[in-house]
């Protein structure tokens, strides 16, 4: 099972992030199965960062076998989504990019892919205009809509798959929103995709 994850997807968040160069395909990183997080099992913050900050994203989970997909059938590779987390070690991460490294240890870390429960996209009227949100503690911390993705669902999928097979299972996060933040011992995180809460832990 692969977990790819797509940053710089929404401009809003590279606008917050500083980010000027807009690049024309999908920007693709990974995490390792070690990276996930769910059943809505506590977060416990690690010793190595003191910056562990959220990423909500849509995610979808990958239901068939594909390579080399077209984009125009690349609808037919996933029928389940749910809210996620991309849990990012920020100072390490802005470590590594400092000094032109590879930045994996600030993303795939043990238990940074949170993942809420998947329904079927059936059940949401609109999901190409979905909004998403996360809750800290009962207050809307982040919001998103993936009307506002540069990259769409299926855009990606045809990319990545042209050069990773993709397998029953593979999990794919699609990108972060404006309003990235700090998370900090005690807090409750509450994902939602069109008001349905499908992701619920702690940070211990």
């Amino acid at each position: 099972m692969k977990i790819f994850c797509i940053g710089q997807n929404y401009a809003s968040h590279n606008q917050e992030m500083q980010y000027t160069h807009q690049n024309a395909d999908p920007v693709v990183f990974m995490k390792p199965d070690t990276a996930l997080l769910k059943n809505g099992n506590p977060f416990f913050l690690p010793n190595f960062s003191t910056q562990i900050e959220y990423e909500t994203e849509l995610v979808v989970r990958i239901n068939r076998l594909g390579k080399n997909i077209s984009e125009r059938f690349a609808h037919r590779y996933y029928e389940e989504i749910t809210v996620g987390i991309d849990l990012t070690a920020r100072d390490i991460q802005r470590k590594m990019k400092d000094n032109g490294l590879p930045w994996e240890l600030a993303k795939g870390f043990d238990n940074s892919a949170v993942l809420g429960t998947f329904i079927s996209k059936n059940e949401i009227e609109d999901w190409h205009n979905l909004p998403f949100h996360l809750d800290i503690n009962g207050k809307t911390v982040q919001t998103g809509n993936t009307k506002e993705m540069i990259h769409s669902v299926d855009t990606i999928i045809a990319y990545i798959s042209r050069f990773f097979t993709l397998k029953i299972g593979d999990i794919l996060f699609t990108g972060t929103p404006v309003g990235v933040g700090l998370v900090a011992i005690n807090d409750h995180l509450e994902g939602y995709l069109d008001n349905k809460k499908l992701l619920s832990f702690h940070i211990k």
